[in-house]
């Protein structure tokens, strides 16, 4: 569930990044410039240093180190592999030239080994990287089954507390993040966002302080789901909630997979609703879904069948609409993001209106 306005500010014609653009490997900020054929990477924490050269086009892309750290400093491989993808979103691969193909990246298919001895990377396999975009990186939990409320599902990992995740957004020049709902700190701006007419007509949780509370600390306790606080540059602008869908009540109406997960979303902030600003939370929010744990296969929503404009932003998304069916406050639209489509089609882009119209 979000909410759009009439007024939404214009998304740019092109996806190309532009100069300076950040990374956020293992939760430290990577400030990288490009001038069209070298990047310079900086560690902004620790001020260390590398530069890269970037020759050719499409998958011919080469990257090659030309000083600074050594090809070992994994942070500013994966610093510049982001970045030149970036620079050139219609790529899918890249040759890393010079480079040894050391285990920690090879491992988790980062570089890949090439027959002429170099490496290669592939941006489907990098995106899929969670160190690069969630600050603390857990192993998936092992797997054990529970009984809940007649719910036969995987025990769930506790719930992540601080930031969860960050991404530079090229077409906006801003950091989109979300962090876990701090409940002293955010209660008042909740209940401010939930009072707001255009939220209340579609989430239908209007109320005071208390009943916000109430409602806030419900999903604290309850293990399948959590709440997050959303940010542009660090102001906050959204609510979200996420949640294991085999334990939700959409788990009924269609075939469920042990870890799928959907979400909720409320854009609190008038001045952040608009077609680029959606494009942006919503292909992340994807996103961290993935990372998460890759046993997720599918991302999930069941917006209102009514709330046309969310809809509209899912099928731009690359969301497929199943089937509608009826919850006991509301008939829905049953939506569903496969992990392949995702990262095969960099679905973390906005998607070309022919592209969105034709289901491509």
């Amino acid at each position: 569930m979000t909410l759009a306005t009439t007024r939404p500010p214009a998304a740019p014609a092109q996806t190309r990044s532009t100069s300076p653009l950040t990374t956020y490997v293992d939760g430290a900020p990577h400030d990288v410039t490009y001038d069209g054929r070298s990047l310079m990477v900086r560690n902004r924490t620790s001020g260390s240093q590398s530069q890269w050269k970037l020759d050719g086009t499409g998958d011919g892309l080469v990257l090659a180190q030309v000083e600074g750290e050594a090809s070992s400093a994994t942070p500013h491989v994966l610093a510049a592999l982001e970045a030149a993808f970036a620079h050139h979103p219609g790529s899918k691969a890249l040759t890393l030239a010079g480079a040894d193909l050391f285990d920690e990246l090879a491992h988790a298919g980062v570089l890949l080994p090439a027959e002429d001895g170099s490496a290669r990377a592939y941006c489907e396999l990098l995106w899929q990287q969670p160190r690069l975009w969630l600050p603390n990186v857990h192993t998936p939990m092992a797997q054990q089954f529970v009984l809940t409320h007649g719910k036969y599902h995987p025990r769930r990992p506790p719930k992540p507390r601080g930031t969860l995740y960050q991404r530079f957004i090229p077409w906006l020049g801003k950091t989109f993040s979300f962090r876990s709902i701090d409940f002293e700190r955010d209660l008042p701006l909740f209940n401010r966002w939930m009072n707001d007419p255009d939220v209340a007509k579609i989430w239908e949780e209007e109320g005071d302080l208390d009943k916000h509370r109430a409602y806030l600390t419900a999903i604290d306790r309850d293990p399948h789901m959590y709440s997050m606080i959303a940010s542009f540059d660090g102001e906050p602008f959204a609510y979200f909630e996420m949640y294991w869908a085999k334990e939700s009540r959409i788990a009924p109406f269609y075939d469920v997979q042990d870890y799928d997960r959907g979400w909720h979303v409320l854009v609190g902030d008038p001045a952040f609703r608009g077609k680029a600003y959606a494009t942006a939370w919503l292909t992340s929010i994807s996103h961290y879904i993935f990372l998460c744990d890759p046993r997720t296969q599918r991302a999930v929503g069941e917006p209102r069948i009514d709330h046309v404009q969310q809809i509209r932003n899912l099928d731009k998304s690359g969301y497929a609409k199943l089937k509608e069916f009826n919850l006991p406050h509301k008939r829905a639209q049953l939506v569903v993001m496969l992990r392949e489509h995702y990262f095969c089609d960099a679905l973390w882009l906005p998607r070309a209106p022919e592209a969105a119209a034709h289901g491509a």
